[in-house]
Formats: structure tokens, sequence, C-alpha cells
């Protein structure tokens, strides 16, 4: 890393602070398996009087969550224990006899194959985010889905007689797929998401701060967002309140981390399956099982929405760059990455032994950060 460019980082985001962008920030970046840089911008949560963003602070991760929930699945695989191409509805059954909605002809039809736990974890499911208004978008608020107040079995046990939105494995659009995923994990293992997670990979990598709450003696901190968007003007997304443990574990957006523990993970992703630490190696799945999980899973498939830039696939849980060109941000062909909507995000380049984490709590600004910030880090090779 260039000991010139690699500060310019730290720069634009006191720019960002400073210009009223952004409350604060925390940025890590790792390469060649040293932290080049661990720093904060800014402050903890908006107002006169507020403390200092710490490098240490905890933020809502949201999104960030789905690749440790996914690869929880991939080490179950592992064990023989579940099986990505049998139909979601073999674990829940909540899931049987799923039809598609033809919004065009407002009726419902059988599709071709059931959804798989493999489509799950693609996105290519069926299911949706309900963003959009239309028919299955109102059944998925009639039924709630998505309430932090529902369990995770109570979720799918709404969600599985709703119709789908394509026919599986027809098209990727981003969806609760990652949620059902969780309450999959749940039959499986017969524990709460919450223990499972813990025990599977919170737990062993030491991410003691990692989790679907925050503990008392963390809460003062806890990173939080401007009121108002300060582009808009206009009523910022409430974010979700992590103060007590929800009802709802949600496997798609419901994790807490700071950029030391989530850095823990993807050294463990970078070093396909295992962490390399000075108390000696902690391998919690295959190096070919990282190498399937960080693979694009898409080929032809269509992709609907804009989540995923060009020259970009999808694996199962990340998004996969395809090629060094098309996209606008640098990066090598290889590389994954994803974000969370509440303002963070992050990329691993195994080409580069390169990994980089944003934190912030900017839901507004999280589409320009995710452009911007591996334009920062790349800038500093």
């Amino acid at each position: 890393m260039n000991p010139l460019a690699l500060p310019r980082l730290r720069e634009a985001l006191q720019r960002h602070v400073d210009q009223g962008l952004l409350p604060g920030a925390v940025a890590l970046v790792h390469h060649r398996g040293h932290t080049v840089l661990h720093e904060a911008v800014g402050a903890l949560r908006p107002g006169s009087g507020a403390p200092a963003m710490a490098a240490d602070a905890v933020f809502r991760i949201y999104s960030m969550t789905k690749p440790i929930a996914s690869l929880v699945a991939l080490m179950l695989m592992e064990e023989g224990r579940l099986l990505l191409s049998l139909p979601v509805s073999h674990y829940l059954p909540a899931f049987a006899g799923q039809r598609v909605y033809d919004e065009a002809t407002g009726t419902s039809n059988p599709p071709a194959r059931e959804a798989t736990v493999h489509d799950l974890l693609r996105h290519t499911a069926g299911l949706s985010y309900a963003w959009e208004p239309g028919t299955v978008a109102d059944a998925y608020r009639a039924a709630r889905i998505g309430s932090r107040r529902l369990t995770n079995a109570a979720q799918v046990s709404a969600l599985g007689p709703l119709p789908l939105v394509h026919p599986p494995g027809s098209a990727w659009e981003y969806s609760r797929a990652t949620d059902v995923l969780g309450a999959v994990l749940e039959a499986v293992e017969g524990a709460p998401l919450s223990t499972i997670l813990q025990q599977r990979v919170l737990g062993p990598l030491g991410m003691r701060d990692t989790g679907f709450a925050v503990p008392a003696h963390r809460l003062a901190d806890l990173a939080e967002p401007f009121a108002v968007d300060p582009q808009t003007g206009t009523a910022a997304m409430a974010l979700n309140d992590v103060s007590a443990p929800p009802a709802f574990e949600s496997a798609g957006g419901g994790l807490v981390s700071t950029a030391a523990d989530y850095a823990r993970f993807l050294a463990l992703m970078l070093g396909r399956g295992t962490l390399h630490g000075p108390d000696g190696p902690i391998r919690l799945a295959s190096r070919a099982t990282v190498d399937f999980m960080t693979a694009d899973h898409l080929g032809g498939i269509p992709v609907l929405g804009d989540l995923l830039q060009p020259g970009h696939g999808f694996g199962l849980g990340v998004a996969v760059r395809s090629a060094t060109g098309l996209g606008s941000s640098p990066g090598s062909a290889g590389s994954y990455s994803w974000s969370g909507l509440g303002g963070t995000c992050f990329f691993v380049d195994p080409a580069e032994d390169l990994f980089a984490i944003l934190l912030t709590q900017a839901p507004g600004q999280l589409r320009y950060l995710c452009t911007l910030f591996p334009a920062l880090v790349y800038a500093a090779l």
C-alpha cells in the first residue's frame, strides 16, 4: 500500500463528515496479512456534544449478515446434513405446493419445479422483498412478512403459502430468501439462529461484538444515523431497534457488528475457510467450499433490478465480479462483495490478497459509498 495514497481514504470520508453527509464512519483495510488502515472519523451519533466515532463502534450491518448465514449453510452441507439440491419444502413444509402469480392475467400456476436451498442462497427462489407495488407485495405486507415481532418459524409459516413472483430458477431478484434460509438452518440444527451462528462462526472466530442485539454495556457505543436525510431533507429510514433481542432473528439482515469483528470473518473468507492467527489456524470450512460459495451461480439467469453492477454475477450470499472492466469502480475479476441497508459495505479481492470494510449509518448514501470506497482503496495499491 502506498503510504501517501492511503490517507486519502480517511481524508475523503472526513470531507463527507464535514459536509454533513455522514455522521461518522469506520474504515478498515487489510492487505497481505496486515491491517494497514483501521480509522474512525466523525461522531458516533448526530448532534452537538456527541462522542467522537471510535474504531470499535457497533453498527447495524443489515445484509452483511447474509454471507455469514450462507457460510453456515455450506458448513452443514459439508457435514451431509443439508443438501442444496433439495426443495425448500423438504425442510420447511409450509413451502410445499407454491404457485407463481402472473400480474398480467391475475392468475397463479404451479411452477415447473420447486425452489431449492440452492435457489435461496443465490436469490432465484421466486421470492421478493416486496419493495415494488403489486399484488404479491400487498400479500407480503398483509402477512407482516419482515416484522421483527414474528419468529423465524412464524415468518416462514406466513410466507410459504404466498405466491411467487417468478418461477424458481428463472430470474435473480433480491429477496427474503436468506431469511428463509435462516429458518432452514433452525430446522436442521433444532436451535435458534442466534445459537447456531454463535456456535458455528461467531464464537470460534472470536466475534464478541456481533449478534442480533447490543448488550447493555455496549449500547453507548452504537452508531446512529441522521434523523433527516441530509440530501433530500425528508425523514431518514428508521433503523432497527437493537437494544433487546428481537423475536425475528433475520439471517438476511439482523446482525450488529464492528469493523474488527467483521474483519475476522473476511480474513477467514480470504483464507478460503481458515483464519490464520497468532494462536494458530481456525478452520471452519474447506477451501473448495469457499471457492464454491464465491463463484458465480447465475450464468445466463436474468438479473432483475439494479443492485448488481455490470460485470457482476452472484454467488451464495455475495456478489461476484466476473470482469475487471464493466463495473463503475475498480476491482479484480474473482473479487466478491456485499453491503448493508444501513450504510455498510465490504469487498474481498483474493488476487490482491486484500479485503476492506466501511461502516457507517447513512442509508441514503449507501449506493454512493459502495462506489466511492473501492475506488479509494484501490487507489492506494
